[in-house]
């Protein structure tokens, strides 16, 4: 038996738990699956022996993948947020997930193409917005408000005026 994390935070899949875990873990380093687990018995979303559940890390973050089926979609409620160190970290993080068959959104905002919603926010967007020079601040949050994938090159520059 293994000991899930004191706190983890638990995601609901249709019936593909695996796949996405899968995924995050060749995607994003210090990610891994832990273990999976198979159904006891026939359940609401599955049969017995179908995978129920997939525990996993992304990024040292503890995660239970759960199949509950259809029942349940996804909103922006819940994101991941990614802090990027450079245009060359985001652009991979965003590509990888846009890029099997997620959507871009907006403001470093995306969705991979099970619904899970992650910000891609480099760390020089970061320190722009929350700059106590609130007039550069705004300046780059108002060139943020109009990025998909975010271009620190236009944040900087609309950061220094």
């Amino acid at each position: 038996m293994t000991t899930l994390a004191k706190n983890t935070i638990c995601l609901w899949y249709d019936n593909d738990a695996e796949e996405a875990a899968r995924f995050y873990t060749e995607t994003f380093p210090d990610s891994s699956i832990k273990a999976v687990h198979r159904a006891p018995g026939d359940y609401p979303a599955g049969k017995e022996g179908d995978v129920l559940t997939v525990e996993f890390t992304v990024l040292g973050v503890a995660c239970l993948g759960m199949n509950g089926g259809p029942g349940v979609k996804h909103s922006e409620a819940f994101s991941f947020q990614l802090a990027t160190e450079d245009q060359q970290e985001t652009d991979r993080y965003w590509s990888a997930i846009v890029g099997n068959g997620g959507q871009e959104v907006e403001c470093g905002w995306c969705k991979d193409k099970w619904g899970i919603s992650w910000q891609i926010t480099p760390v020089a967007l970061t320190q722009a917005y929350t700059s106590t020079d609130r007039a550069a601040a705004k300046r780059a949050f108002n060139a943020m408000m109009t990025m998909k994938k975010i271009d620190i090159a236009a944040i900087e520059a609309a950061f220094r005026g």
